[in-house]
């Protein structure tokens, strides 16, 4: 396949999964907005957000007073913010346009029906009017054209790529929210601590495993209280917890096989020993470690694994 049209393929997967990304993030801060808490802890939660997608630099320059109305305009409609979820669809629809003889009428159509419509949601102030109600049209619209994408595409090197994409955008979403909760709220906690349950944190536990789709999978594998450790081991490391990191990097790497030959050996044994450590460990370890710290060098992982798979397979970043 030529590196442009991969190259396409993926980024076309990696925004639909930011968008996605970003409304579960915003859909959690718009839900625990609603409890009882100062004006202050409301303001962190949202600007936890920002540290997730590291957009806290440019927020600040652009709103020096912060209210969460310029929040949601900045994250959902500012297309001169990249990781907007209106940015993100625009791109994601772009790159689709840009090889539409690569997919199938069924994927382009849902990534440019997916686009008109929100501009007509803007456009008619869905977003001020129920933001939750926006933010499930954008999970909605994701799902929506993973299972097209999955359903209607041959399965040959354009949907492993499409996968690649999904799945490195994915882990890295997951290990970001997971560093902001643990460690944004104060100093790592121990691994005893985090074994315990603080009655008072538990809705914003709930709401973190709703913004990742786990709250019904967590009741199912735990049967009994919401505990920060048993969050950490679910969204870590469980290999059957379709967003956690185990799964995500089985996925990247399985992909990588589908497409790798002998010069992306490093590339690949990079994927399969980042697996194969979430695939062994246990919780109890990485928390008596560190969890920041772990998350800290799984994301920077993450990270030279895509700039691995664009300089082996896509277009070249420009110098």
């Amino acid at each position: 396949m030529l590196s442009r049209t991969a190259d396409h393929l993926f980024w076309m997967a990696r925004y639909t999964e930011r968008a996605e990304n970003t409304a579960r993030m915003l859909d959690v801060n718009v839900q625990t907005a609603l409890l009882p808490q100062s004006a202050r802890a409301a303001e962190e939660g949202w600007r936890a957000t920002l540290s997730i997608s590291e957009l806290q630099n440019e927020f600040d320059q652009k709103y020096p007073k912060f209210t969460s109305k310029d929040m949601l305009h900045f994250m959902v409609t500012d297309t001169s913010n990249p990781s907007s979820i209106a940015s993100c669809l625009r791109a994601a629809r772009e790159n689709a346009r840009a090889v539409r003889g690569a997919l199938t009428t069924e994927v382009w159509e849902t990534q440019n029906i997916t686009w008109l419509e929100m501009l007509s949601q803007l456009s008619d102030n869905v977003l001020e009017q129920d933001p939750s109600q926006f933010f499930e049209w954008v999970k909605y619209r994701s799902h929506l054209s993973r299972g097209v994408t999955f359903g209607t595409m041959l399965q040959d090197e354009a949907l492993y790529f499409i996968r690649l994409g999904t799945f490195l955008e994915r882990a890295d979403n997951t290990a970001r929210i997971l560093d902001v909760k643990f460690h944004g709220t104060g100093a790592a906690p121990s691994a005893a601590k985090l074994g315990n349950e603080n009655q008072l944190d538990y809705y914003y536990w709930a709401a973190i495993l709703r913004s990742v789709s786990a709250f019904e999978i967590y009741r199912t594998v735990y049967r009994d209280a919401i505990t920060p450790a048993r969050v950490a081991d679910l969204l870590m490391l469980r290999g059957d917890m379709p967003r956690s990191l185990r799964a995500c990097l089985y996925n990247v790497e399985r992909d990588l096989r589908n497409i790798s030959h002998d010069q992306h050996s490093h590339t690949l044994r990079m994927a399969g020993k980042m697996h194969a450590e979430l695939e062994f460990a246990h919780i109890e370890d990485i928390l008596e470690e560190g969890l920041h710290d772990y998350l800290t060098d799984f994301l920077e992982r993450v990270y030279t694994l895509g700039n691995r798979v664009s300089h082996d397979f896509l277009v070249p970043l420009a110098a």
